[in-house]
């Protein structure tokens, strides 16, 4: 009986100096994440992003700005050819909070399109968090026939393959726009293809195609001055870009948005307390009167959001557009 308590005394004892060992690591760790987040940024911040003069240029240069003198460190803008070159870039560094990634969606679109990527978007980033928005305009030739988008259904589908729409690059943001109208409409509106956004807007204003999904940069002097007609924007809700314009889904085609997504990223196992560093920071940068008035004037809209909401919005972003590429049978070039 004796040797029976004197056991079980042992094993008590045992498992208390584990807890204990278990409780001792567990404060040492939350007190490491916590000297990390205070420590950080202790050098210069590196943020990779597009070729310049772009949305994602002017996205990160003027976020860069706002940043730089709250976090008390400099703050770098690397540009690169291309959003494979960047993420790639990023996707290697070291997970310290260093060198960051501020790119547009077309990161975890570029997959559906060329089957293989040197970087997986959903496994390689910690995003950060959402830094802006931005939805196209649906604008026709004044010759077209239309005023709403309840107009343009109908006549798109009294003429199955014959009206036609200009876009660039495949699968750029106008030529997915365009292609998730044709599948929710029911419609057969026919893509001609250009060499980048500018000569397709061109070829709308001579007349060679009828309509477009255009960037809102792209064509807000045009719709001002009356060359062309703007019938909705595609946003899920009205945009401050185009004040009074009405939405796609509110004048005729219920459930239709289309907007891209700008964001910001840090290579995957960054600290959480860096992260969010740079969440907070971000965030308040991009609720600055002055800045929100900035991406405004240059086709966008600022918007920010946590790690986590940025995290749901990738997710039902790649679901929407994937199926969209899948079932238009859309290739990259």
């Amino acid at each position: 009986m004796h040797n029976a308590v004197e056991s079980i005394a042992r094993g008590i004892g045992l498992r208390v100096r584990i807890m204990v060992h278990m409780l001792a690591a567990i404060l040492m760790a939350l007190s490491a994440a916590s000297t990390v987040g205070q420590d950080y940024p202790a050098k210069t911040i590196r943020i990779v992003t597009a070729e310049p003069g772009g949305g994602n240029d002017f996205v990160a240069r003027l976020i860069t700005q706002g940043i730089a003198g709250t976090l008390g460190q400099q703050v770098i803008v690397e540009n690169r050819a291309g959003g494979t070159i960047a993420s790639e870039i990023v996707s290697k560094a070291a997970p310290d909070g260093y060198t960051l990634l501020f790119y547009s969606g077309s990161i975890w679109i570029v997959p559906f399109l060329r089957g293989t990527t040197p970087f997986d978007a959903t496994r390689d980033f910690a995003p950060i968090t959402l830094t802006a928005t931005s939805p196209n305009v649906l604008v026709v030739h004044p010759s077209v026939p239309v005023r709403t988008v309840k107009d343009l259904i109908s006549l798109a589908k009294t003429r199955p393959g014959v009206l036609n729409y200009a876009a660039g690059s495949v699968g750029s943001a106008v030529h997915l726009a365009a292609e998730l109208f044709n599948s929710m409409a029911g419609v057969d509106i026919v893509r001609i293809p250009y060499k980048g956004s500018g000569p397709a807007v061109i070829g709308l204003l001579s007349g060679q195609v009828e309509l477009i999904f255009a960037t809102p940069g792209s064509v807000a002097s045009h719709i001002k001055s009356g060359k062309l007609r703007a019938l909705a924007v595609t946003s899920a809700r009205p945009s401050a870009l185009f004040p009074g314009l009405v939405t796609v889904a509110a004048s005729g085609l219920a459930g239709y948005e289309m907007v891209s997504i700008y964001g910001a990223f840090a290579p995957v196992k960054t600290p959480p307390p860096v992260v969010n560093r740079l969440n907070q920071e971000i965030a308040r940068t991009l609720g600055r009167p002055d800045v929100k008035e900035k991406f405004l004037v240059s086709g966008v809209e600022a918007a920010a959001s946590s790690p986590d909401e940025f995290v749901a919005i990738i997710k039902a972003d790649m679901a929407k557009w994937g199926k969209v590429i899948k079932d238009a049978g859309i290739k990259g070039e």
